[in-house]
């Protein structure tokens, strides 16, 4: 699988080119795109996509969203698959990417991570198995982070949501107030160094399920772009998620 990487100087370009030469997924980098390029990346690299190569399987993009227009111009007019692995594009932006994935296969996610599309699903299918029991969702990441909570937690909210229509967030809790049955608890922790853990408790009156995953680095996230990747060069045109690499 010949890959051109777009943000190939940066961090996680840099974790997609170890991956590559570690051999997962058969991934190899052919070229790469970045303002940055210097010539000491180890493969053809240019700094625009308007000098970049046509002769690769999928484009892999963990650059800039300023850059987002540029990236899908140019995949399409070479009918490219493309994995799009870079947040805080415009509602305009996301507009462009949903036309263009009526063009070529358009690979478009929040979070790379495998383990956390699972962790999605499995909450949603145990919401749905379970439907009066107590749900709270519990995510810890260092104590730099400055959101809270964390768009995966939110986003596992939003999956359960999807079998409990009537559900609501309750994001933190203190005071006196008596739990309701459609209210889901979000709790947020900020401690250490913690790359990210993220929890589901879900019980009844009879039994307790608890559904964890635990990021021990943000290589996961090159790995989940390297396996939607795989998935997409095999794909017709169209707009996948990490929802599509799951099945449960």
């Amino acid at each position: 699988m010949k890959i051109l990487l777009s943000g190939i100087k940066g961090f996680m370009g840099k974790e997609v080119v170890k991956l590559c030469n570690a051999g997962v997924r058969d991934g190899v980098i052919a070229a790469g795109v970045d303002i940055n390029a210097d010539g000491t990346e180890g493969v053809p690299c240019v700094k625009t996509f308007a000098e970049a190569p046509v002769d690769v399987d999928c484009i892999i993009d963990f650059s800039h969203f300023s850059l987002t227009e540029d990236l899908l111009k140019f995949a399409v007019k070479n009918h490219l698959p493309l994995v799009l692995a870079t947040t805080g594009q415009t509602q305009e932006q996301k507009e462009a990417i949903r036309q263009a994935s009526k063009e070529i296969p358009l690979f478009f996610a929040a979070n790379y991570s495998l383990g956390v599309a699972l962790l999605i699903e499995l909450a949603k299918k145990t919401a749905q198995t379970f439907p009066d029991a107590d749900i709270e969702i519990v995510e810890t990441h260092h104590n730099r982070k400055v959101d809270a909570p964390s768009g995966t937690a939110l986003a596992i909210f939003e999956a359960i949501k999807q079998v409990r229509h009537r559900a609501v967030s309750k994001l933190g809790r203190s005071g006196v107030s008596k739990r309701t049955p459609d209210e889901i608890g979000i709790h947020a922790i900020r401690m250490a160094n913690i790359a990210g853990i993220h929890e589901v408790i879900v019980g009844t009156a009879n039994q307790t399920i608890t559904l964890k995953h635990e990021a021990h680095s943000r290589a996961l996230f090159a790995e989940g772009a390297l396996a939607a990747a795989e998935f997409l060069i095999k794909k017709s045109p169209g707009l996948y998620q990490m929802n599509d690499l799951i099945e449960i």
